[in-house]
């Protein structure tokens, strides 16, 4: 175990020195039957994990946590919750950062700050008998101390933006805090609302982007975030595509 901040009341929090991966501690919780607001935090994972299983460095000295939620509604529903974090996260780093420096979303789930990736976020779920979701894990991973080298797409951390105070426990307080407000948010008024926050720190709303799926590489013009979540791309040839999941790049980084 390790030292932790306090946080609101809606979070039950397990520190770690050390553990494989937040998400899979997390998810071993949820198992075993833990509350919605569980939130599983390490200062480092021996076996972290993004997207499609791709690895996730993690020394110490970044943020790494997973928080357990039992939102009861259709998988497709749950989803929205990778915006809600986002949000979240946008608005605590920036809490952070020094005056000129600009924090953005890139769709799906990546906030950058000067055009680089800060953090990452990783959803998790499990199906309950009647189809809903039973227990949602929402992992999260913020650079602060350091960023990993040679990935598809530039990183940097908190520290290398000058954001001086941006230690893990306040960063890990403030987005504590932020996604508290922001989840409720979301329970009581819907998606419309994270939305409209999502799309007001979009980076690449109107501009050309590539988009890589798993079997094609897309380009097109980024125009909209749809009531689903998924991203809406118009084609050179006029078609309108409705993504759900793959990799953005930007013309001037790919």
């Amino acid at each position: 175990m390790t030292s932790a901040p306090a946080l609101p009341s809606f979070y039950s929090l397990v520190a770690h020195a050390s553990i494989d991966s937040t998400n899979e501690e997390a998810k071993r919780l949820a198992a075993a039957g833990a509350a919605s607001g569980t939130l599983v935090w390490a200062r480092e994972q021996t076996a972290g994990r993004g997207r499609r299983g791709r690895g996730w460095v993690s020394p110490v000295g970044n943020l790494y946590l997973s928080l357990l939620l039992r939102p009861g509604c259709a998988p497709a529903v749950a989803c929205q919750v990778n915006f809600v974090t986002s949000v979240a996260l946008a608005e605590a780093i920036a809490e952070f950062l020094p005056v000129g420096k600009v924090v953005a979303l890139k769709w799906p789930n990546d906030v950058l700050v000067g055009g680089a990736k800060v953090s990452g976020i990783l959803l998790e779920a499990s199906a309950a008998a009647d189809g809903s979701v039973e227990w949602l894990v929402v992992g999260v991973g913020v650079n602060i101390a350091a960023a990993p080298e040679g990935t598809p797409y530039p990183a940097t951390g908190l520290a290398r933006e000058g954001a001086s105070d941006a230690s893990v426990e306040a960063v890990l307080t403030a987005f504590a805090r932020r996604f508290e407000g922001a989840y409720e948010a979301w329970q009581e008024q819907g998606f419309a609302p994270v939305r409209a926050r999502w799309l007001a720190c979009a980076r690449g709303l109107g501009e050309p982007i590539e988009v890589r799926l798993e079997r094609e590489t897309l380009h097109g013009r980024f125009v909209d975030l749809d009531a689903a979540g998924t991203l809406a791309l118009d084609m050179a040839d006029g078609r309108r595509r409705h993504i759900a999941a793959g990799d953005l790049f930007f013309p001037q980084l790919a």
